[in-house]
């Protein structure tokens, strides 16, 4: 008889995690953490990262297998290991909300290519941006492969799976610099230092917002944390972990600022929330106090993406070195020239005049 998964159980008693389960005839548990200091889908991972060896024994490969068993005991469990927490926040609220409801009963076998690729074409068509179609492919792709690893599945029904033409791509706009300098002048000086780090160093914003002011130098700031979803996490990737310069103004305008906190201690948040124990939250600043001036101002088209690709694009006008603008805005020269940089109408109009001047007169 084919034996059936278990999920444990996860509850808090003395403010921690106690999670519980049982190992064949014999009931376990363990202390995961404190709760104050361990959220519970970091719980609910670690529970599961304990149970997927348990519910793999004498689990023989299958085609029958159901898919939402495979996914949260098999697939989730071993890729939680990998993924960072807000990487894995996001991937499991996808799949929770556009997969699971409609797999979770299929059974691994039971799916083919054009039914997947009818999926994506139906989230494309119901006005899904083209980056959440495209993590919807890399993830049935990923789960398929898993279960072709694993020995349920010949082949991968969703190898060939792609993001449908029409999927919607978003304008990836950025400010001149006339509309820069107009950011600046109508924001108040909390905001307009926030915007600051974010145009002229290049500062995420969870970067921004997890800043102390033992981070910050004479020259540069030291990114060593993040802040997400109201969580304190590490930067998002290896080379998001760096020293980012400051501009001779920007640090005036930090200087002037510090002067101005209520704790300029080196532990306390550089903006910090009303209690002064947590730092500020992004979408109130947002909401509040940043968006509403933009918007009248006529750059309702900015947020915090095209503060940065602003970032990027104008220091790549300015200085043609694009490994130092990678470098300070923390990722590869791939994405910075592919995803942040955009050259501007004016730009181009000097190079096809180069190019043009450079040519023989006929």
């Amino acid at each position: 008889m084919r034996k059936r998964y278990q999920n444990g159980s996860l509850t808090k008693f003395d403010g921690k995690w106690i999670a519980q389960w049982r190992d064949g005839s014999l009931k376990k548990k363990r202390t995961l953490g404190r709760v104050s200091k361990m959220p519970k889908a970091k719980a609910q991972s670690e529970l599961d990262a304990i149970l997927a060896p348990i519910n793999a024994r004498g689990q023989a490969p299958s085609a029958s297998a159901k898919w939402g068993e495979f996914v949260n005991h098999t697939y989730l469990p071993f890729y939680q290991r990998k993924w960072k927490r807000s990487s894995a926040m996001t991937n499991q609220e996808r799949l929770k909300v556009h997969l699971v409801p409609v797999y979770s009963e299929r059974t691994l076998g039971s799916f083919s290519r054009d039914e997947l690729q009818t999926l994506l074409d139906g989230k494309a068509a119901c006005g899904l941006s083209y980056s959440v179609v495209a993590h919807l492919r890399w993830d049935l792709r990923q789960i398929f492969r898993m279960a072709v690893a694993e020995g349920h599945l010949s082949r991968n029904p969703a190898e060939l799976l792609f993001v449908p033409r029409d999927a919607k791509r978003p304008e990836h706009t950025f400010m001149n610099p006339e509309e820069v300098q107009k950011c600046f002048t109508v924001l108040e000086p909390r905001e307009r230092l926030i915007a600051k780090l974010a145009i002229l160093a290049g500062l995420r914003p969870g970067e921004i917002f997890g800043l102390k002011w033992g981070h910050l130098s004479q020259t540069h700031v030291d990114i060593r944390q993040r802040v997400y979803r109201g969580q304190i996490d590490s930067p998002k990737s290896t080379r998001s972990i760096r020293k980012a310069a400051l501009s001779a103004g920007l640090m005036d305008d930090i200087r002037a600022w510090k002067d101005i906190s209520l704790n300029p201690g080196e532990d306390a948040w550089v903006f910090p929330s009303e209690t002064g124990k947590t730092p500020l939250g992004r979408d109130n600043v947002w909401r509040r106090r940043i968006g509403p001036k933009l918007k009248a101002a006529g750059l309702g088209f900015v947020d915090f993406h095209v503060m940065r690709r602003t970032h990027s694009t104008l220091m790549n006008e300015i200085h043609d070195n694009p490994q130092m603008v990678a470098d300070q805005m923390g990722h590869t020269v791939d994405v910075n020239q592919n995803v942040y940089t955009r050259a501007s109408v004016a730009r181009r109009k000097e190079a096809v005049d180069a190019l043009e001047s450079s040519l023989p007169v006929m």
